[in-house]
């Protein structure tokens, strides 16, 4: 069982950068691609972006392609996602999550392992 802990998450401005954090435990963390989410007020989860195993392929969103990065250190068992210039409409709970079944399936939704979300709130 994989367990998925989600940091960083906080109020910053309208054009302001966030850097949030997910460390992975209980299994082996190089094995899964991972992704994070996020979530609206009173709207479905959707994809933000996933990484496959080696760190070597992403996935994006286009609402976020070229203001986020995401990142991966095996060696820590951690997932990383840079946001930059970020905006009102970023403001959601970002939820990290992980799958064994590849990116394109992660983008699906199809995640094995979700993180209990960190919220990210951007001001105007």
């Amino acid at each position: 069982q994989v367990q998925l802990v989600e940091s960083g998450g906080g109020l910053v401005q309208a054009g302001g950068s966030l850097r949030l954090s997910c460390a992975a435990s209980g299994g082996i963390f190089s094995w899964y691609a991972m992704g994070w989410f996020r979530q609206f007020p009173g709207k479905e989860r959707e994809f933000v972006v996933a990484i496959n195993w080696r760190g070597d392929n992403t996935n994006y969103a286009d609402s976020v392609k070229g203001r986020f990065t995401i990142s991966r250190d095996n060696a820590r068992n951690t997932v990383y996602l840079q946001m930059n210039s970020l905006k009102p409409e970023d403001t959601a709970v970002y939820y990290c999550a992980a799958t064994s079944r590849g990116t394109e399936n992660l983008r699906r939704g199809a995640s094995d392992y979700w993180g209990k979300g960190t919220l990210v709130t951007v001001s105007s």
